[in-house]
């Protein structure tokens, strides 16, 4: 499924290149992301200020009831890719996430890390990030080693990119690699339909605006290994899950965090 080399710069450097391991998958996917668009879930947002051009629309945890990505992240390549780049025994699916940029869209995803949104605890995470359409300068960016950064990156809100916790005192200032470029080494790659981006929830990770004449399709899908546990955060996570009944320290519920490897 994913080769030693890929293993090692996965824990190396936080992100790898995974070149055509959703290719079978793309008609599904597609067909996840209409689905999804034409009717959004709960958590849906249009990411964009009056008077920005294009469209960035995204939404999560919508497996239960789109169909389609049920299959896909039970029965996909995803969970035996998971454990092999996690060198973890047992892999529980976390969410779904998808993000569309239309043509036209300037506005980029800001510089982050998912994990100080989320309530989950350990090293054993992996999001693939999987685009549908050809990508060169829309893809996505991750600062090559930023996982094992001290601090987790201050957590903003993508509209306003303004602060997500009331107290942030205990997190580092979000990085502009941009401004910086010898400061960091950013990993990015051109991708073709079907190719993935596999990446620690601790990676610092972005993604251009995208100016092509062709829309930017991906669907990320979250997994979580042997060693995640719940935590408790400054304030409401995203995605929120809200009345979980989980306390520090316990496994994430099976219930709402299937097991999907192994099958």
């Amino acid at each position: 499924m994913v080769t030693t080399q890929q293993i090692s710069d996965f824990h190396e450097n936080g992100a790898v290149y995974l070149k055509g391991l959703f290719a079978d998958w793309v008609p599904q996917i597609a067909e996840a992301i209409a689905m999804n668009m034409k009717s959004p879930g709960p958590y849906a947002a249009e990411n964009l200020l009056d008077g920005e051009a294009g469209r960035f629309f995204d939404d999560y945890c919508n497996w239960q009831r789109i169909t389609p990505l049920q299959a896909i992240m039970s029965q996909s390549p995803a969970p035996e890719a998971a454990a092999q780049l996690m060198q973890s025994d047992q892999v529980q699916f976390f969410h779904d996430h998808i993000l569309v940029k239309e043509p036209g869209t300037a506005k980029a995803t800001p510089w982050h890390q998912d994990a100080p949104y989320y309530f989950v605890d350990g090293k054993q995470t992996i999001s693939f990030w999987i685009p549908i359409d050809p990508v060169g300068k829309a893809t996505l960016r991750c600062i090559k080693g930023s996982h094992k950064w001290d601090k987790f990156v201050l957590p903003t809100r993508w509209l306003k990119e303004d602060n997500f916790y009331a107290d942030n005192s205990d997190f580092l200032p979000v990085p502009d690699p941009d401004a910086e470029p010898d400061n960091y080494d950013v990993l990015e790659w051109q991708m073709e339909p079907g190719d993935a981006i596999a990446f620690d929830y601790r990676c610092v990770h972005g993604a251009r605006g995208n100016m092509a004449d062709t829309r930017r399709r991906a669907l990320s899908l979250r997994y979580v290994g042997d060693d995640a546990r719940y935590i408790t955060r400054p304030g409401r996570t995203s995605p929120p899950f809200p009345e979980h009944g989980m306390t520090d320290g316990e496994v994430l519920r099976k219930d709402w965090f299937p097991v999907v490897w192994p099958k």
